[in-house]
């Protein structure tokens, strides 16, 4: 997987700050999601809104539905440790958790899209010193996730982590 880099805008730290407020909390969740989906399939997972916009890393999350077992896709907010992708099931401070979260609760098989690069990863959830680690790192990444602690304070917020499956060529 290629690296999830984006080049720092003025403008990305303001909409950074915007993103989380209450307004930003209400209004994010309704227009993102229905914005980069079909911009990341246009450019081939090359550009998406949430990046331009935020100067956040975005992939594409494919896994397979909890309940009805059909392929799903879902633009997402990654974080890198080393081969290792990092999502946070913030749902931008709801006081429930997002829909793929219990996709890969129940199947941890997920495909991952990014640019022209797909590949398969194993998701768990990161508990103790290493939910730690990753939390702060994303803290680090995008202030705003504190601010959706907050607001989510009735539940913890899950940190995923998503290891690659090797596969190998026979």
């Amino acid at each position: 997987m290629p690296a999830l880099t984006i080049k720092r805008r003025w403008w990305h730290g303001l909409v950074q700050r915007l993103a989380a407020t209450n307004f930003g909390t209400w209004l994010l969740p309704k227009a993102l999601h229905r914005i980069d989906k079909p911009l990341l399939r246009l450019t081939g997972n090359r550009a998406s809104f949430t990046s331009w916009l935020a100067g956040l890393p975005v992939i594409m999350l494919a896994t397979k539905g909890a309940k009805s077992g059909l392929s799903r896709q879902i633009p997402l907010v990654a974080l890198v440790d080393g081969e290792n992708l990092i999502l946070i099931a913030s749902f931008f401070g709801s006081s429930r958790h997002p829909a793929w979260y219990y996709n890969l609760q129940a199947n941890p098989q997920a495909l991952v899209f990014y640019n022209d690069h797909s590949a398969q990863y194993l998701a768990h959830l990161a508990q103790g010193e290493e939910r730690q680690r990753y939390w702060e790192m994303a803290t680090a990444l995008y202030p705003g996730y504190s601010h959706y602690k907050r607001k989510a304070s009735a539940r913890e917020i899950p940190v995923l982590v998503l290891v690659p499956i090797q596969i190998s060529a026979n």
